[in-house]
């Protein structure tokens, strides 16, 4: 069997529903895509995946002993089952121009993996994964909650949530110090945001770095222009403003500033 090791932040869930719950919600994927799930570990999910998608299913996991325990048991699924860092390795190891996302998301590393998400938007339909509760809320967060952040707008600007369950600690081994969330995200039809996306990017950050403060305050690193600092939008602060709200004043700051 295999050791769950701390480092990678490895907790593998034993409950058999839950597990077949989580797959489950893969429900309407593209029957043509390619799913990945990352951090299969002892494969609690993999075999419910096989039941439902044998020929577009791919693994990837950074723990070689998790990697040679799920060949022995999936023989068949070989060729597709990677071992490597999803965060690092490119993913030309994935066929089909647009795939969906599985898994038992580590910890240590989610967020990560939605940044890596975010840079391959046009090509991930759908995530659905769990992950530490407080985060799994963070990300689903609408505006004025005060778990709402810059991976939430980021997220939010081209995906869908939606807040699926939570995961008591007992049914994993070893069980974590926190409670779990499962979450899935679904691409949305916006293709390029209606703004300069890497300014839209840069607005988000700053603005979020100082988040107690008014966005007048908050954004004053970005030299901004005399008249946007006069923008009513300013006297609030990055946490109440939505994505749309964000991408006008995106285009306000563009405008001023040519």
């Amino acid at each position: 069997m295999v050791r769950a090791k701390k480092h990678l932040g490895q907790h593998f869930l034993t409950d058999e529903l839950i597990a077949s719950d989580i797959v489950r919600a893969l429900s309407d994927t593209d029957p043509k895509a390619d799913i990945l799930e990352i951090g299969p570990g002892t494969g609690v999910l993999t075999k419910y995946l096989i039941e439902s998608y044998p020929d577009q299913l791919t693994l990837i996991d950074l723990d070689k002993e998790s990697i040679d325990f799920l060949i022995k048991k999936f023989p068949h699924l070989s060729s597709r089952i990677h071992y490597g860092d999803f965060l690092h390795k490119k993913l030309d190891y994935i066929k089909t121009d647009k795939f969906d996302i599985i898994g038992n998301f580590p910890y240590n590393i989610s967020s990560q993996i939605f940044f890596k998400v975010l840079e391959n938007k046009n090509r991930v339909n759908t995530v659905v994964c769990m992950l530490q509760y407080e985060v799994a809320k963070r990300l689903a967060s609408p505006p004025g909650n005060k778990d709402y952040g810059i991976l939430s707008v980021l997220l939010q600007a081209y995906y869908d949530f939606d807040y699926l369950f939570d995961v008591e600690a007992h049914v994993f081994d070893p069980p974590p110090k926190v409670r779990s969330g499962v979450i899935r995200l679904r691409r949305n039809n916006v293709a390029k945001l209606d703004c300069d996306e890497v300014l839209f990017k840069k607005v988000i950050k700053q603005g979020f770095q100082s988040r107690r403060k008014t966005l007048r305050n908050a954004l004053k690193p970005l030299s901004l222009p005399l008249q946007i600092t006069e923008l009513e939008l300013l006297n609030r602060r990055a946490e109440t403003l939505s994505v749309n709200e964000f991408v006008g004043l995106t285009n306000e700051i563009t405008k001023w500033s040519n």
